[in-house]
C-alpha cells in the first residue's frame, strides 16, 4: 500500500473541506496506507513563530522530506476557487507538484472545478488527473495507484 502526500492549500474553510473529501477518498482506496497520508497544515511547527526564518525552514524541510520519504503526491489544484475564474494552483502546491516531479515522486492531480484549465508545466508533469465533477471522487477511491495508469488532463493551458 502506497503512502501520499496531500498537496494543497489550505488557507479557507473550502479549501480544508476539499482536503477531507480527497482524504476520504484515499483512504477507502484498497491501494493506499490510510495511516500514512500526510498532510502539511496538520503538522505545523509550532517551535517558533509563524512566518518567522525558524518557522520557515522548518516548514520548508519537513515538507520536502515527507515529498521524499512518500510513494505519490496527490495534489489538489483547485486554490481560489470560489472567488476567481481563474485557475492558478497555490504556489506551494505548484511548487511541491515540481519537486515531485523533480524527484521521480509520481503525481496525481485532483481538480474539483473541470471548466478551469490547467497550466501547462503541471497537466506535462503529472501521472494521472482526476476531474472530480465529471468522475466524482469515486474514481480516485477505484484508482490503482500501484500501477498508476497515466491518465491525462483534457485541457491544458499553454
Amino acid at each position: 500500500m502506497k503512502s501520499v502526500y496531500l498537496a494543497s492549500p489550505f488557507f479557507s474553510p473550502a479549501q480544508k473541506e476539499r482536503i477531507a473529501k480527497v482524504k476520504e477518498a484515499l483512504s477507502n482506496n484498497k491501494t493506499i496506507d490510510a495511516q500514512n497520508i500526510f498532510i502539511p497544515h496538520e503538522h505545523e511547527y509550532k517551535a517558533a513563530e509563524f512566518g518567522s526564518f525558524e518557522w520557515q525552514k522548518a516548514t520548508f524541510g519537513l515538507d520536502t522530506n515527507q515529498i521524499d520519504a512518500s510513494d505519490v503526491v496527490v495534489a489538489i489544484v483547485d486554490y481560489k476557487l470560489e472567488e476567481t475564474k481563474e485557475n492558478e494552483p497555490d504556489s506551494g502546491t505548484a511548487f511541491e507538484i515540481g519537486y515531485a516531479y523533480a524527484t521521480k515522486t509520481p503525481v496525481i492531480v485532483v481538480q474539483f472545478d473541470p471548466e478551469k484549465e490547467v497550466n501547462l508545466m503541471i497537466a506535462q508533469g503529472l501521472t494521472a488527473y482526476f476531474d472530480v465533477t465529471k468522475e466524482g471522487l469515486e474514481a480516485l477511491e477505484e484508482y490503482n495507484f500501484d500501477e498508476l495508469m497515466p491518465k491525462f488532463c483534457p485541457r491544458p493551458v499553454i
